[in-house]
């Protein structure tokens, strides 16, 4: 398997994307390319750049991906200006099936299922990759936005599906003011879509999900009160009053999202000493303009669901990125097997300047995968999906890596 990584950082998306081709089959040695991930921040033309794209690659490669609000390389770390990238796959061995949907909005277990129909049903597939449009109704100045949500996509593809075969994927978005956003569907651009990319073949794929959140208090409260992604009432109680109290103030009303708050669930054992790798966390999109409830990432809580407020905890970030990244590729090599190409899918809440802090956690990964002289790309995202306790879910606030290995 070949691999080249194309990055560019231009205004004009035409040209963005041809440099990134340009660029992606030079380093890979490619000279007959099979499939490419590519994505590009919010802030550029994406039919431009997906034109780009095909005047080096040509009209049959397909290309998938989308929006992103930035980009990860082996050599960069951006989300400012124009980012863009693409991983160029060239492979006599690695077998693949490309098939998209349109009109998630209405409805994303239909939507679900629609896509795996499409794809073929294979039960030796190795993994699929899955990337669809976060955004169902962009935010405005004071109300969230409406989003699409990864719980009935991925179920949708699971009952079609009948497979144990992985979801690792992403909800896509273009700019952290989330609006509208769009998708690489292989051989076109769309909106309100979802792209899958159906892997098998002589390989192995490895991941790791990277947290970085801490218990507030460790106590448990239920939601009482809650419709869609909108969240009201906790044991009884308004959430917004709830949080104000924590905050001693009002100022958090006006993030959106919200900085360093999260709503977080536990999947593990109620009493058992809590795991890191256990929580699932949703970030808080906003309060409501009338201040009634919040709005949270992913609408797959229900009213009952017990939920911990929990912190982002930045030194603990950096420290899974690093640790999880090594021992990934450190479990590659035991294994006998040989990296071949890593993807990472970053939430982009973990970005430096949206944390406010100097260092990337990216960075992490980078320097792992320089040690193992591996070709990565990675983009930052608005859901990252990937198993997690023998289901495969979406998830907030995550850094999830995946390896492509030679068995």
């Amino acid at each position: 398997m070949n691999v080249g990584i194309g990055y560019c950082n231009k205004k004009d998306a035409f040209i963005s994307g041809k440099r990134v081709a340009e660029t992606a089959l030079e380093r890979g040695n490619i000279n007959r390319p099979d499939i490419v991930f590519a994505f590009c921040s919010g802030q550029l033309d994406h039919d431009e750049f997906f034109g780009g794209l095909q005047s080096v690659l040509g009209n049959e490669v397909p290309i998938t991906g989308g929006s992103a609000i930035g980009i990860i390389t082996n050599d960069a770390v951006s989300y400012e200006g124009y980012p863009s990238g693409a991983a160029v796959i060239q492979s006599d061995t690695l077998r693949y099936n490309v098939a998209a949907v349109g009109d998630l909005d209405k409805g994303e277990e239909l939507a679900g299922r629609g896509l795996a129909a499409a794809l073929s049903n294979k039960r030796d597939a190795k993994l699929l990759l899955v990337f669809y449009d976060s955004i169902k109704t962009p935010a405005t100045d004071d109300i969230p936005p409406t989003l699409n949500a990864s719980s009935p996509l991925i179920e949708g593809i699971e009952q079609e599906l009948r497979s144990n075969t992985p979801i690792i994927g992403a909800g896509l978005i273009g700019d952290y003011a989330l609006t509208s956003t769009k998708q690489f569907c292989g051989s076109y651009v769309d909106t309100q879509g979802v792209v899958g990319v159906m892997l098998e073949g002589d390989f192995k794929p490895y991941f790791r999900i990277m947290h970085g959140c801490t218990p507030l208090d460790g106590v448990h409260h239920t939601i009482t009160k809650m419709e869609g992604s909108i969240i009201y009432e906790l044991d009884g109680k308004p959430i917004v009053e709830m949080i104000d109290d924590l905050y001693g103030n009002q100022d958090w009303r006006h993030q959106h999202p919200v900085d360093l708050l999260t709503i977080g669930r536990y999947l593990g054992k109620r009493f058992e000493e809590p795991q890191e790798a256990n929580y699932t966390n949703r970030l808080i999109t906003g309060v409501l303009p009338n201040g009634e409830g919040i709005g949270i990432f992913e609408p797959d809580f229900d009213p009952g669901t017990e939920i911990q407020f929990m912190l982002r905890d930045t030194a603990k970030m950096i420290e899974s990125a690093k640790k999880n990244s090594a021992e990934l590729m450190e479990q590659i090599k035991a294994d006998g097997a040989k990296p071949l190409f890593g993807m990472y899918i970053d939430c982009a809440g973990r970005a430096a300047t949206y944390l406010h802090t100097t260092i990337e956690e990216a960075a992490e990964v980078q320097e792992v995968f320089s040690h193992y002289n591996t070709p990565l790309l990675g983009f930052y995202s608005g859901v990252e999906i990937a198993p997690l306790l023998e289901k495969s879910r979406g998830l907030d606030w995550t850094g999830v890596l995946l390896v492509l290995a030679e068995e």
